[in-house]
């Protein structure tokens, strides 16, 4: 017998020897300490204790059978009497039950997501054993403290109706966003909405996952860039930043949704894929977020980071990557099938001839513009 359990036996005597002690609502406690410790309790034993428990457990209090409900929930030995007299108490000590591991069926444990209080959705929430639809259903209730638990309890499935609520959410509360990606069940497809918050290595893999996407789903060839447009940019970014931004949305097609989207990202990572997205060059980019006169703008290390960037993403992948950060479900439209020799340099609609070369920023350039805007500054 363990020296902890021998040692409550002895105070338990004690205090018997003392007179005016009521070993009805300990004794249980007792009794699952002594089974507890033991590694396979014998079948006498469990039937004593069985009929023990269906004699006192009416009579003990709520205090009592919350402790009970702790140690005897996830015991693969608690004889199923004792465990639905536990649940027959329903409030803490059911909410307990659950929560400590209280065997369930599907069907329950559904049921509980759908009927349970708060306390009981809670409980459930952190349960390896739940089901997709008790998922989907807790994550309806929209309530903060639930989907945290849920996004840390990676033994939980994930279905895609439930990612894409998170994921949805995650875009205006911050403390969502490092469960999600450090859940090992998603794929980086899925994560791509959380391109800006993600780390460098988790960066590189979701913008292989477009590439892949791009390679089996190509999408269409985007008008190229002309000149005049981003010379409206150019003029708009030092004057307006606002009108800049929707200027480049619209170009895209993701309208004021992408256009606060851009202007709520203050890394400029954003505006950086939006401008690779439209075809702008890295040269062309830089100047224009240069032009920002923001923060960023006044940051050699983050000018550095965001032309590696830019280096990084062709246009269409820059084109998807922009519009899952944005939220916004891009229709690829369907690719003409009009045939094109490869070396051919006329063009065609699906293909320009005269593409627009991407020139490499003169780094020398921006970072002396750099220093001239601080000089203003």
């Amino acid at each position: 017998m363990p020296a902890s359990v021998s040692k409550e036996l002895a105070d338990l005597a004690r205090l018997a020897r003392e007179g005016g002690l009521d070993l009805s609502l300990i004794s249980l406690r007792v009794k699952a300490d002594l089974l507890l410790s033991t590694a396979h309790p014998p079948l006498d034993d469990l039937t004593a204790f069985n009929e023990m428990a269906e004699a006192l457990l009416p009579g003990i209090d709520e205090a009592t059978a919350l402790v009970l409900a702790r140690k005897l929930a996830g015991w693969p030995h608690t004889p199923a009497p004792i465990m639905a007299g536990l649940a027959a108490k329903g409030g803490a000590v059911l909410v307990d039950l659950v929560r400590h591991g209280m065997p369930l069926t599907e069907a329950e444990l559904e049921r509980l997501a759908e009927t349970g209080g708060e306390t009981m959705r809670a409980a459930l929430a952190i349960r390896p054993d739940l089901t997709a639809q008790a998922v989907i259903m807790l994550i309806a209730e929209e309530r903060r403290e639930l989907d945290l638990a849920l996004i840390t309890n990676h033994s939980a499935p994930m279905p895609r109706a439930a990612v894409d609520s998170l994921i949805a959410r995650a875009r205006a509360e911050p403390a969502y966003r490092p469960g999600l990606l450090a859940r090992p069940d998603l794929s980086n497809l899925e994560l791509a909405p959380l391109f800006l918050h993600a780390g460098a290595e988790r960066r590189l893999a979701i913008l292989e996952s477009l590439m892949a996407r791009e390679a089996l789903h190509p999408s269409e060839r985007r008008p190229a860039l002309s000149a005049t447009a981003f010379g409206r940019w150019l003029d708009l970014a030092s004057e307006d930043r606002g009108a800049a931004f929707a200027a480049i949305a619209d170009h895209l097609g993701g309208g004021a949704t992408l256009a606060a989207a851009i202007a709520a990202d203050a890394s400029r990572d954003l505006a950086a894929l939006v401008l690779t997205a439209c075809g702008a060059t890295v040269e062309e980019a830089t100047r224009f977020l240069i032009r920002l006169g923001d923060e960023t703008a006044h940051s050699v290390e983050r000018i550095f980071a965001l032309v590696a960037l830019m280096r990084s993403a062709k246009p269409a992948i820059a084109f998807r990557l922009a519009m899952h950060i944005a939220g916004i479900v891009a229709v690829t439209p369907q690719r003409r099938g009009q045939h094109q020799p490869a070396m051919d340099p006329s063009g065609t609609p699906s293909r320009a001839g005269n593409t627009r070369p991407e020139a490499q920023p003169a780094m020398s350039e921006v970072l002396g513009k750099i220093g001239a805007k601080r000089e203003r500054g």
